[in-house]
């Protein structure tokens, strides 16, 4: 089942008066099994050295994983909820932007697990990599 197409704009509307915002996180492109979207690397992601903080990554996978989820969901009913996250730091970054890739691995009735891989747009060079399990729950009323 491929991902709905909704305007970038009504996705992106998604993260008001969330981490998301807060991080600046901003989707860019939506495919059948893949989402794309950006952050930037500056004061509000960094960690003390001035590098890409792991924990900004990890926000970023985790907003990947679950904006993609909710282009499979019928959002009156269900809503996605992450319950597994890992991932590999492998370079850092300390200005510019990443830019996270995030493709569905199984997309259940239930679990929906997605891959994503974050890149220095600058360099185009691997950050991180990670996988999201996401639970499909029934939507609070």
């Amino acid at each position: 089942m491929p991902l709905k197409k909704l305007p970038l704009g009504t996705v992106n509307g998604w993260s008001r008066n969330t981490l998301m915002q807060t991080l600046a996180i901003e989707c860019l492109e939506i495919g059948d099994d893949y989402l794309v979207a950006r952050m930037p690397v500056d004061a509000r992601t960094h960690q003390p050295a001035g590098l890409l903080h792991g924990g900004a990554s990890m926000a970023l996978i985790e907003s990947i994983g679950s904006m993609a989820s909710s282009l499979l969901l019928d959002l009156d009913r269900e809503q996605p909820v992450g319950v597994e996250i890992n991932a590999n730091h492998v370079r850092a970054v300390t200005s510019g932007f990443v830019r996270g890739t995030g493709k569905l691995v199984h997309g259940g009735k239930r679990t929906h697990l997605w891959q994503v891989d974050i890149h220095d747009e600058g360099t185009g060079k691997l950050v991180c990599t990670g996988r999201l399990t996401v639970m499909v729950v029934p939507k609070a009323v």
